[in-house]
């Protein structure tokens, strides 16, 4: 009867793994590839007294690309294959669209490579605290069932993430991060922007892989922050814009 009982079990545990098999795909380490998409038209509509003429010389959606490649504990974020869209008039190119952002996950340590006009930053500080608020909403990304979550960053901006638990490492694009798996969505809908993954690939990642940028010049975040300030004193309204982009 024993001997039964066990034949049973193994093959109800059996059967119940091959079930859950499917689904059970639970990443360490891989590479994620994000589309950063800012509607053009709806930041000018802001500007309502001009967006119409801005509208004929640029395209209402600017994209780019970005990869992460992460292992358990660090992610490395950084700038991918070309995009597409024309740029704002004033601009060459978009705020932190050269952002390179490393992430030590276990440490809280993080190093951004931030280009600001002509001069590059190497912001070396703690990794961001955001205090996210779990939802029960879900919604598919790149193939992975994701969960959402709301927060409140820079004392001001609201944020919708979603992330998954099938991916173990706690990062995401930018300096999002601090979610029990990996994100893989975020939307800032008041600054008409956001970051959703294309696709998830599961490569072998290696420690050299994943490590800090280099060049430019050190600073922390509140040094940072001063002297992009200082740098956008006289730009009015589109100074906050600039300054949202840059530190996020």
């Amino acid at each position: 009867m024993k001997i039964f009982v066990a034949m049973i079990f193994q093959v109800l545990t059996a059967g119940l793994l091959q079930a859950q098999a499917p689904n059970a795909i639970f990443l360490s380490q891989g590479k994620i590839e994000f589309e950063k998409k800012l509607n053009q038209y709806a930041q000018l509509e802001e500007d309502n007294t001009w967006s119409e003429l801005q509208k004929k010389t640029l395209s209402q959606f600017k994209i780019t690309y970005f990869d992460l490649i992460f292992t358990r504990t660090k992610t490395l974020y950084k700038p991918g294959r070309e995009g597409s869209g024309t740029t704002m008039g004033w601009f060459s190119e978009m705020p932190a669209q050269e952002n390179v952002v490393y992430s030590d996950l276990e440490e809280e340590k993080s190093v951004s490579q931030k280009k600001v006009f002509e001069q590059i930053f190497l912001v070396q500080d703690s990794i961001r605290k955001i205090r996210w608020k779990l939802t029960d909403e879900t919604r598919t990304i790149a193939g992975f069932s994701c969960r959402r979550a709301n927060a409140i960053i820079m004392d001001s901006l609201y944020v919708v993430a979603f992330y998954t638990d099938e991916i173990l490492t706690s990062g995401g694009p930018e300096s999002f991060s601090g979610l029990p798996g990996m994100i893989l969505g975020v939307a800032l809908p008041h600054q008409h922007v956001s970051w959703f993954a294309t696709k998830v690939e599961a490569v072998n990642v290696s420690e050299a892989q994943v490590v800090s940028p280099q060049k430019g010049k050190k600073t922390d975040n509140a040094a940072f922050k001063e002297t992009v300030n200082a740098a956008l004193k006289d730009w009015g309204k589109y100074a906050q814009r600039f300054l949202q982009a840059i530190f996020l």
